[in-house]
């Protein structure tokens, strides 16, 4: 996607791990960002992005050793505004003519606190020090010792005693602590002081994302035919909704059905987008085929490899049946491009393998249309909504491509998955019934591969145990386990065990993610 229509912040990226929440938190505000490794950041790049204003990221590297890593200096002679963070302050003072030294006992990690220095209060801090002071979230051994030329201390923290700086004239402005992070709680109010100085008028919408996107497939596809591999998730079905907006009837979508799907999930994707959006789609009920190559299988590794095998063979039969594709549409997202780019050694042209639907495009010389790469989850929800999906469907938990297949340890049978079906429908009713279900990030059961001994009535049982599972989470990356009273885990028990047979014993998993995955398998 091109987005040259819109004012451009460029993030140069020196390896931080939350480097993507400084973008996350400026598209929150309306600002059109993008995140290049400094390694890309050439003389070229900075004339093509042409940036109304630069953030440097923080990092793990320290600026006294050789070879550590810096921005090119036009940059600084762009004349637009530029923010270090961390690594980025001490880069900016270090190049700029200030001085860089080892920790020595001003390290600083986790929570800090930073007062006001001076009498002026520039417009970088608006609506900071309300109080006396600011909590800030600090990741530092080293610090600046000495300010370049033209900067003047505005804070101050036990640790960092440059902790915010500023050169008003030049709006070059350096802070230590990272106020991207939720435990700089302020942190917002600062990053969209910053954009206010820049000049941005907050023109990035949803609804001008979409305007612009449909232009943009048009331009690309011209008259040619768009093949769509749909799974059902809200990633696929949101590029296929705004594809078919572009382009009408030249799109056709494959929804390949393996058998592994949740309870009449099959037949609601086909109502949606056949019925209901009238999108030519194609619906391979393979079950039979991805079922008969699971029997006997235990090894998780063997079955996701034996579903994506499976998958790629009956997509690439399905699509070869329609003529003249030139294109294949995929629902691929920002923090895949990001984490595609290698850090240490340059750039990358691949997306990370089970986003590139296994290799597909190579292998059936198909090109790419990938509508929705500039956006990170959340926006691509804010897309759905603008496109008229139901809010139902576009705040759906997330649901892993080899589908219930993970959430069976063990072999999968027909029978078992039946069970899984029936004890997951009546967890996620309990969730939706409760009203937790826009609180938790994903929610599922799993089917242990063992048998308890069980009293149902007058009569001993011997069935099956299952997990409730249900997380927390951000973007995935790290989860906790949903805190539910244990009014809530005993009535679900109790309507799981009544109205689910061949289940007589219910635990609820309570592991964080790390150490545990938040699947199963």
């Amino acid at each position: 996607m091109d987005m040259d229509q819109h004012d451009t912040l460029l993030i140069i990226d020196f390896g931080s791990q939350v480097t993507q929440l400084i973008a996350r938190r400026l598209r929150e505000l309306n600002v059109y960002c993008e995140i290049h490794p400094f390694q890309n950041v050439t003389p070229a790049l900075l004339a093509e992005t042409a940036p109304k204003a630069v953030i440097l990221s923080g990092g793990p590297a320290s600026v006294i050793d050789a070879g550590s890593p810096r921005p090119p200096a036009e940059v600084f002679e762009l004349g637009v505004p530029v923010l270090g963070i961390c690594y980025g302050q001490q880069v900016m003072m270090e190049m700029l003519g200030g001085r860089v030294e080892r920790g020595d006992g001003t390290s600083e990690f986790g929570r800090a606190w930073v007062e006001r220095k001076g009498d002026k209060h520039p417009d970088l801090l608006t609506g900071w020090f309300l109080e006396a002071r600011e909590q800030v979230w600090m990741s530092h051994g080293d610090h600046v010792a000495k300010l370049a030329p033209g900067f003047e201390v505005l804070g101050t923290s036990p640790g960092a005693p440059f902790a915010i700086t500023g050169d008003r004239a030049r709006h070059f402005y350096a802070v230590q602590f990272h106020p991207e992070v939720h435990h700089t709680p302020n942190g917002r109010t600062f990053l969209e002081n910053f954009v206010k100085i820049a000049g941005f008028t907050g023109d990035w919408t949803m609804a001008a994302y979409k305007d612009e996107a449909i232009r943009l497939i048009r331009e690309q596809v011209g008259d040619a035919r768009v093949i769509c591999g749909l799974s059902g998730g809200v990633d696929s079905s949101v590029a296929a909704v705004l594809i078919h907006e572009a382009i009408g009837d030249q799109l056709t979508c494959v929804f390949v059905d393996h058998g592994l799907l949740r309870q009449n999930e099959a037949e609601e994707v086909v109502g949606m987008f056949r019925d209901a959006y009238n999108i030519p789609l194609i619906h391979a009920d393979e079950a039979d085929l991805f079922l008969g190559e699971l029997e006997g299988v235990s090894d998780p590794e063997v079955k996701r490899k034996t579903i994506g095998r499976l998958f790629i063979d009956v997509f690439q039969r399905e699509a070869n049946k329609i003529e003249g594709a030139s294109f294949l549409a995929q629902g691929t997202l920002y923090p895949d491009v990001i984490e595609s780019v290698s850090f240490s050694g340059g750039p990358s042209v691949t997306i990370k393998s089970h986003h590139n639907v296994g290799g597909l495009p190579e292998k059936m010389g198909l090109k790419l249309v990938e509508p929705l790469r500039e956006l990170f989850k959340d926006e691509v929800r804010a897309l759905g909504h603008e496109l008229g999906l139901p809010a139902s469907f576009i705040g759906r938990h997330p649901f892993p491509g080899p589908g219930l297949a993970i959430r069976c340890p063990g072999e999968i049978t027909r029978d078992k998955l039946e069970i899984l079906r029936k004890a997951d429908a009546v967890y996620i009713d309990q969730i939706r019934k409760h009203g937790l279900y826009d609180e938790i990030w994903q929610a599922f059961v799993a089917l242990l591969p063992v048998r308890t001994v069980g009293v149902m009535g007058d009569g001993r049982t011997y069935d099956y145990a299952c997990a409730l599972r249900a997380v927390t989470s951000v973007d995935g990356m790290t989860a906790d386990y949903y805190p539910f009273s244990h009014d809530f885990l005993g009535e679900t028990a109790t309507r799981i065990i009544n109205e689910v047979r061949g289940i007589n014993r219910v635990t609820y998993d309570i592991t964080s993610k790390p150490p545990g995955t938040i699947e199963w398998e």
